[in-house]
């Protein structure tokens, strides 16, 4: 079933900009109440929402993602640039 999904204006650019300093990147923003991408840098694998500005806040489906990986002890990344992916990983 597809639907229809409405991709943040800046994910194009964040994508390109972590693939150019070698993340490996795979969109999942198709997936209803899910992540926007998840990356691999460096041996590990990152959940990544990405958001325009951070004075927007998470739907409901993705806070209750956020909560159920939480329970694992994965955590769920919100940026709204690559600068800010590098800054949280190190």
């Amino acid at each position: 079933m597809k639907y229809h999904v409405k991709v943040d204006s800046n994910q194009k650019q964040i994508v390109l900009e972590l693939r150019k300093k070698g993340c490996a990147v795979l969109h999942t923003h198709q997936l209803k109440n899910a992540f926007d991408i998840l990356v691999g840098y460096r041996k590990k694998l990152y959940i990544v929402e990405i958001k325009t500005d951070h004075s927007k806040k998470l739907t409901a489906g993705e806070q209750k993602c956020k909560e159920l990986f939480a329970t694992v002890g994965v955590g769920y990344m919100i940026i709204t640039t690559a600068d800010e992916f590098f800054n949280n990983i190190i």
